[in-house]
């Protein structure tokens, strides 16, 4: 299935204003009018029109998530290559830029290979945003099938109120009923929600995000303690891949990165948008119905998701590679010295990927005739690289659960990095090597390709 995103724009004349770079617009000064308007605040905008053709302009809508092989190989032929940009510099520049501008700079910049990422809370705000640029823009959700009645309703209601068609991403139902049925509709409370978001919003996301080039969140810096402050306007995503395939293929903007929750709903009253009516009664931060309940006055806004886990570990893993993990406290998701820092978080921690200690790596290398295939990734956990790997190695594993290969991991840093180099053909982080069942030399995966399939790939052409 794929991205065929909504397309919308400001009807009437073309949009021209002059704004002042040097101090983001604030709320506030957007008033409420019958028509929007750009207020007198950042750059000027372009009056250079994007050519894509807006999706609600066809007579029929196209509900497929993931283009046809044609349509690759069309869009590879026909498709300019953008330039390449030197994301820290321009996320140091835009600083100071209003959510407006960004807004403006990120679809000008990708036209219809970005989409903005809609959860049915205050991002609403980003579809206005995009709507007062002028410009065609796509949105697309993560149904869950968890979600609350109000929010599907507020999805409807968004749609209707903006003339547009929300594409949503839905879970895998084998992978969800083999959840259920082996652990129940609840165990996300006895063993933590990774697992669940992981089946129900990070998968689904990845495959959203492999036919795009960008894509825009709502992300703030004051949205959850010790994990999302340092969130950039933007950057190369540092965990999941677009269109092209590798690391650094998608681009990540957060245009609401440096403004505070108090503003982003002065905005929205300002603009009279839709808003679900689940923040009337004392939801903040809104997600699953289970996982989410209002809070208290005075507590955090994500204090009401997964109360009953650390407040300041809060994250379903769809922006991991926003997290600063320096701030997390000991918890089964990491560990803290003794002298109060925190160490950097375990990779790969699920029950289909074995640990193997330096004597099982030394005996897997002796055995010339294995009963069972074996894959392992050789890594360190503060390696950018093995972290953006993760999701399609346990993915891998789960894939490979009860089949005639065993999926395991070796940490090969520190002390056991001269080892690696040495015996294991370790190069860089991460390292993947499989060991067939009648050999003892292992044989190096040698692609950059990480993702599910080309891991897959591999696999099958050696077991």
């Amino acid at each position: 299935m794929a991205f065929a995103f909504t397309s919308s724009g400001v009807h009437g004349s073309s949009l021209s204003h002059s704004f002042d770079q040097s101090k983001a617009a604030p709320f506030g000064s957007f008033q409420t009018l019958d028509k929007p308007h750009l207020p007198s605040a950042a750059v000027n905008f372009s009056r250079r029109h994007s050519s894509v053709k807006p999706l609600n302009a066809e007579p029929k809508r196209n509900d497929s998530i993931v283009p046809s092989a044609a349509t690759i190989i069309a869009r590879a032929e026909a498709v300019e290559k953008v330039e390449v940009e030197d994301y820290e510099k321009l996320a140091k520049d835009l600083q100071n830029a209003s959510p407006l501008e960004i807004m403006d700079r990120a679809l000008e910049k990708f036209g219809n290979d970005i989409a903005i990422a809609f959860s049915g809370a205050e991002d609403v705000a980003l579809i206005e945003y995009a709507h007062l640029t002028g410009r065609p823009f796509r949105v697309f959700s993560l149904d869950t099938g968890r979600l609350n009645p109000e929010t599907y309703k507020f999805f409807d209601e968004v749609e209707k109120h903006y003339g547009i068609h929300i594409e949503y991403m839905f879970p895998d139902a084998v992978e969800v009923q083999a959840l259920v049925r082996n652990k129940g509709l609840f165990s996300f409370y006895e063993d933590g929600h990774q697992e669940c978001c992981r089946v129900r919003k990070v998968r689904p996301l990845r495959m959203a995000l492999k036919g795009l080039r960008a894509w825009i969140t709502g992300q703030r810096k004051d949205q959850s303690p010790g994990t999302r402050s340092e969130i950039p306007i933007v950057q190369v995503d540092p965990v999941f891949e677009g269109m092209d395939s590798g690391l650094g293929s998608l681009v990540k903007w957060n245009p609401v990165a440096n403004v505070k929750g108090d503003d982003v709903w002065n905005f929205l009253r300002a603009m009279n948008v839709p808003v679900n009516s689940l923040h009337t009664q004392g939801y903040i931060s809104i997600g699953c119905e289970p996982c989410t309940r209002p809070v208290l006055p005075g507590q955090h806004e994500r204090e009401g998701r997964w109360w009953w886990e650390d407040a300041k570990a809060k994250e379903c893993g769809l922006h991991k590679g926003n997290i600063k993990e320096g701030n997390l406290k000991d918890n089964a998701n990491g560990a803290v010295h003794a002298n109060g820092t925190a160490t950097h978080a375990d990779l790969f921690s699920t029950h289909n990927v074995f640990k193997l200690s330096r004597p099982g790596m030394e005996n897997l290398l002796k055995l010339e005739n294995r009963k069972e295939a074996w894959l392992v990734v050789l890594y360190a956990p503060w390696c950018r690289f093995c972290q953006a790997a993760e999701w399609s190695y346990v993915e891998l594993a789960e894939k490979l659960a009860g089949s005639s290969v065993k999926v395991g991991k070796f940490r090969a840093d520190g002390e056991q990095k001269a080892f690696a180099q040495q015996e294991l053909q370790l190069g860089s982080f991460p390292t993947i090597l499989f060991f067939p069942k009648h050999s003892s030399r292992p044989v190096k995966y040698p692609s950059e390709e990480r993702d599910v399939d080309s891991l897959m790939t591999f696999v099958n052409a050696l077991r």
